[in-house]
């Protein structure tokens, strides 16, 4: 479903002006996190050969009034001479947007926040019209191109913003058989077979995608640990890293032949640290005085 959703979406932008209706140009992927809601988005990029111009939720933000909406009309119209110059397809993608927009608790609207909200129901609503504050020209056409942004909790945004006709939304969720699939080609160049990765989902219930690559990331530790020994170890780290000679050669880095015991124990060793964040809280021993 959310290949689907991405391809529609992309696809009724790109034939917007022959559809006998009107097109939302952004799409929300919206879900839990550590889901692969970017990591699957960008693959479908790929499939399509899609060139997208991408910007985070860092970015929607500046000491400067204004900065952060200027920037997102830049990189839409980037994305638009990406398709005019490149003839191919191109997009704007904004990662995590609701950490940039969104309203939690107590925290307070900025000017960039109003603005940027600003900005995208413009674009919305004028997607072939975006000054960037030149003078204003008749004949400044812009390539309609979509927008797809990624969060987690959309209810925090503007409410505008997100209203039908100018956001589509897709609540991506992976069930069993997705996660499978996903850890599935995650693993498929180690050797570790479908079977295999069934089991290893299976003894990990309700943990999150990016779970499951952090695993495989655990199982490199000893083997990254043997070869620092076999460059000098620690303490020869920055010189040899560094600062070697032009001719002189990193001592070969062996990959761990990856096995299912082996991403089981970093499994544990990882829901062992997960449990232990829950548990200790030690931002309440370091404020015991203070009443709860």
């Amino acid at each position: 479903m959310h290949l689907i959703s991405a391809v529609c979406h992309i696809v009724k932008n790109y034939i917007a002006h022959i559809l006998n209706t009107k097109v939302p140009l952004i799409l929300g992927i919206w879900g839990g996190k550590g889901q692969g809601k970017s990591f699957q988005t960008e693959l479908i990029f790929q499939a399509m050969g899609v060139e997208p111009v991408i910007m985070s939720a860092g970015e929607l933000e500046s000491e400067r009034a204004g900065e952060p909406g200027k920037l997102i009309r830049e990189r839409y119209r980037t994305a638009s001479q990406v398709v005019q110059n490149q003839g191919k397809m191109s997009c704007l993608m904004i990662n995590d947007i609701d950490a940039g927009l969104g309203r939690f608790g107590n925290t307070q609207m900025t000017v960039n926040n109003q603005i940027v909200v600003g900005t995208l129901m413009n674009l919305s609503d004028n997607p072939t019209r975006v000054s960037i504050g030149q003078d204003w020209r008749e004949s400044d056409i812009t390539n309609r191109v979509p927008i797809i942004v990624t969060g987690n909790d959309f209810s925090t945004i503007y409410a505008p913003l997100i209203r039908d006709g100018r956001m589509e939304k897709f609540y991506w969720q992976p069930n069993r058989e997705d996660i499978v699939n996903i850890v599935n080609r995650m693993y498929e160049k180690d050797g570790i077979s479908r079977d295999e990765v069934t089991r290893i989902v299976d003894t990990f219930p309700n943990q999150a995608l990016d779970f499951f690559g952090a695993l495989r990331s655990r199982t490199y530790d000893r083997s990254i640990s043997k070869w620092i020994d076999d460059i000098g170890g620690v303490a020869n780290l920055g010189s040899k890293l560094l600062k070697r000679k032009k001719d002189e050669k990193l001592p070969v880095y062996v990959p761990p032949k990856q096995t299912v015991e082996a991403l089981l124990e970093s499994g544990y060793s990882l829901i062992k640290e997960q449990q232990l964040i829950m548990e200790t809280k030690l931002s309440k021993e370091y404020m015991k005085n203070i009443d709860d």
